[in-house]
């Protein structure tokens, strides 16, 4: 995949010491230099935040990529970021690991149930956590007529309210695990939220039907996840607000997003 975004300045990479013909194309969301990948940074506190709780969480059999600092000893250089290289060969195929990110999800949650609340949750004001803040009824969906807007309407009617514990969780946890040939799975990215790790789990689901990985029986195998149905429902709703609410959404992913919000609603 080519990345979308823009290479570092040269003193953020010579602050975190990494050579000048180092720097390759990241999956998307950033730069490999060496032994680190340098993430540009939408919020320093978030970014610090990461610096200092991933860094104390440990999870069976999972690896976290944990930050590095700057020569200096700094964690974030001019709204970027770096996190340390992972050991291992990659695996590059076509199979489906739903299942075995939905069982990440279930042990990493366990992990941070402990874990405070951020401050800088509550000052978020981006896309996405608007998105988060209409699926769980904090905030008024007011979206356009699109694919996505017209389903957020179709599946917001069947939400009840639910008695499940808020806790720090990961809200992209699909898109940050990596598996690997001849090492543990890792995750790459974390993307706080505070909300029930059922939720965040779901949202594993959803994103997986969304990419076309899994499908109605990915639903049924984790029904015995409390409120499950009830989560899978806040997850396509998330997503399909965001999807609304972004002005960047492509045709096909606005398809993708339809899809899943066609398999959760036969389901729920």
């Amino acid at each position: 995949m080519s990345t979308t975004v823009a290479p570092p300045p040269d003193r953020v990479r010579a602050a975190f010491g990494a050579a000048a013909g180092e720097l390759e194309p990241y999956g998307g969301v950033g730069w490999r230099a060496g032994r680190i990948v340098l993430l540009p940074v939408a919020d320093s506190e978030q970014a610090l935040w990461a610096a200092k709780w991933l860094n104390g969480v440990d999870v069976p059999d999972l690896r976290i990529a944990r930050p590095a600092r700057a020569t200096d000893g700094r964690q974030v250089v001019g709204g970027w970021m770096a996190l340390r290289v992972l050991d291992g060969e990659p695996l590059d195929d076509d199979e489906s690991r739903v299942d075995d990110i939905v069982q990440i999800s279930v042990k990493l949650h366990q992990a941070l149930e402990r874990v405070p609340r951020p401050g800088f949750i509550a000052k978020r004001a981006d896309v996405l956590t608007r998105a988060d803040r209409m699926a769980w009824g904090e905030e008024e969906a007011t979206l356009d007529n699109s694919s996505c807007g017209r389903w957020y309407d179709l599946l917001s009617g069947a939400t009840k309210p639910v008695t499940l514990r808020d806790q720090v969780v990961h809200g992209n946890l699909y898109r940050s695990v990596r598996f690997y040939a001849d090492a543990q799975p890792a995750i790459v990215d974390f993307r706080p939220y505070f909300r029930p790790p059922e939720w965040a789990t779901a949202l594993v689901v959803v994103d997986a039907v969304a990419d076309g990985a899994a499908g109605i029986d990915a639903m049924a195998r984790w029904e015995h996840i409390p409120a499950w149905r009830q989560m899978l429902l806040r997850a396509a709703l998330f997503r399909l607000a965001a999807g609304a609410l972004a002005p960047d959404v492509d045709t096909d992913a606005r398809d993708r997003l339809r899809h899943a919000a066609s398999t959760v609603s036969r389901f729920v």
